[in-house]
């Protein structure tokens, strides 16, 4: 990927921005244009300064404000390392940072959202007993379970685990289970997608260990959007814990997404996930700053990269806040 290190190619476009806020202010740790451009052919500054506002101007959701470049620096772009990203205002649907956010990419387990909310859709019983089968087993073939055949839960208990823990064979049983059967089940999955306004979607199975249940980072933030309305969904994803009866002992999960036992975050729906071919993956809708702020982090590197990313967003959101609260940095008009 080119996250990796070592094969980041170099972003042209932000450079080129960097060099134009630096004409614009002093900015410690950027180029300063004024300051060496009597260095430079004339031609050239010229150029450097016209083309970095053409590239302001057309890319408003990753680039600063001039105005707001010469305020404070706490309106700098916080450097986010996964691979596409998306950064939205829930309330007024303002994009506040995009990255590849139109382009359909493979997305693990964040499909298991939209497994919940088909089987929301079908209002089958909530508490009924589901058994573990050898075709959920196969579905998730390597990849750890604790969750052994034969092993019975609620339906309830199954979509817990599903989006708490992001158990496989509890999303495969979900998915098997629904009325007409798997098969049925995926094409509600897609129809549910459209719906939604998922354009760019599409899903072959419930667990999301396939890499083809693709979605583009807005795709996703309608989902996590439509996620967010439903009271189960936003309580089994942020649950930190959750018990279940498995043989003859009670057997505790974990919440796969460690910001949920946060005190300092107020996450109100989220989804993590992770294959090969997607990277490690996180969407959330949370409070920061008093806005309810949509994040997609997709292709991210690295054991703890998504959940740094999002640790970036806050403090970039809190820090503009607090800048725009005592008067260092003006809102744009």
């Amino acid at each position: 990927m080119n996250d990796r290190p070592g094969a980041r190619p170099l972003d042209f476009e932000r450079v080129t921005q960097n060099l134009y806020v630096g004409a614009l202010r002093p900015i410690p740790g950027r180029v300063n244009l004024m300051k060496f451009g009597h260095s430079l052919p004339r031609a050239i500054y010229v150029y450097l300064l016209v083309l970095g506002g053409l590239l302001l101007a057309s890319s408003p959701s990753q680039a600063l404000t001039a105005r707001h470049a010469r305020h404070h620096d706490a309106a700098a772009l916080p450097a986010l390392r996964s691979g596409s990203v998306l950064v939205l205002d829930a309330d007024t649907s303002s994009v506040l940072y995009s990255r590849h956010s139109d382009q359909p990419v493979p997305i693990a387990s964040i499909s298991k959202l939209l497994t919940a909310m088909v089987v929301l859709d079908a209002r089958q019983p909530m508490e009924e007993q589901l058994e573990i089968s050898p075709d959920d087993v196969a579905m998730g073939r390597g990849t750890a379970s604790r969750l052994s055949v034969g092993t019975s839960l609620s339906r309830a208990d199954l979509m817990h685990l599903a989006l708490m823990s992001s158990e496989n064979r509890a999303a495969h049983a979900l998915g098997r289970n629904y009325p007409g059967g798997m098969s049925a089940f995926v094409q509600a999955m897609n129809d549910k997608a459209k719906a939604l306004g998922m354009s760019s979607a599409h899903f072959v199975e419930p667990t999301g260990l396939s890499s083809h249940n693709v979605a583009s980072p807005q795709d996703l933030s309608k989902l996590v959007i439509a996620a967010s309305q439903d009271p189960t969904i936003r309580a089994f994803s942020t649950d930190p814990a959750y018990s279940v009866p498995v043989g003859r002992q009670m057997v505790e999960f974990h919440n796969t997404d460690r910001l949920v036992s946060n005190p300092g975050w107020e996450i109100i729906v989220q989804k993590t996930g992770y294959i090969a071919a997607g990277g490690k993956c996180l969407v959330m809708q949370a409070v920061i700053a008093g806005r309810s702020v949509v994040m997609v982090l997709l292709d991210s590197f690295g054991k703890y990269t998504r959940l740094a990313d999002a640790s970036r967003v806050k403090k970039w959101m809190e820090s503009a806040q607090s800048a725009l609260s005592s008067g260092r940095l003006s809102p744009v008009s």
